[in-house]
């Protein structure tokens, strides 16, 4: 950040009285600029059957790949909203969002991810922009070494596991960068 968005000024970084981070201050108005993670909300898809629906991505990062339908959450919406709207816009696949089933904590990358358990209400999607296709998949036909996203192959795991089990809850993980880290979890 090089301009203060209330006035235009030029800001520097330092840090505030009562703080112990760096902040973007504007040297005219003085408005502390605060960046914060963002939050990737989105839904496990799944039908009757217990097939789940995934997407493979049309855009970066990992283009290509397969992933649950998830976004960045905007404002004026609350989670489930951002669920159901990820999953429309990715898949165009309307969903009932049920209980919050996993939130991982990237800080290397300042992101929450926030992934929703949801019952798919009919078989009529097909792929959004940014999806070049959506699909169904049983546990055994999940593309596990094409997932695009860790904390996506994470969540699966363990919702197929904790299915088999027959009850299913929230849990929550910090997860460091990847051994071979690039930019995206």
């Amino acid at each position: 950040m090089n301009f203060c968005p209330e006035c235009g000024a030029p800001v520097v970084l330092r840090i505030p009285p009562d703080d112990h981070r760096e902040r973007h201050v504007c040297t005219q108005c003085g408005a502390i600029h605060y960046h914060n993670p963002k939050l990737i909300v989105g839904a496990i898809p799944e039908w009757q059957d217990g097939r789940i629906l995934l997407c493979r991505r049309a855009i970066e990062p990992r283009h290509g790949l397969w992933t649950l339908p998830a976004g960045f959450m905007e404002n004026d919406e609350t989670t489930r909203q951002a669920a159901a709207r990820e999953t429309l816009e990715e898949a165009n696949a309307r969903v009932e969002i049920g209980e919050l089933y996993s939130m991982h904590n990237l800080p290397y990358i300042n992101q929450v991810h926030l992934l929703f358990r949801a019952r798919l209400l009919d078989l009529d999607f097909f792929p959004g922009v940014e999806s070049l296709e959506v699909q169904l998949f049983a546990e055994d036909e999940i593309p596990w070494d094409t997932l695009a996203f860790r904390p996506v192959k994470f969540t699966l795991q363990r919702y197929f596991e904790e299915r088999k089990q027959g009850s299913f809850h929230f849990f929550n993980a910090d997860l460091e960068p990847p051994v071979r880290y690039a930019p995206h979890a």
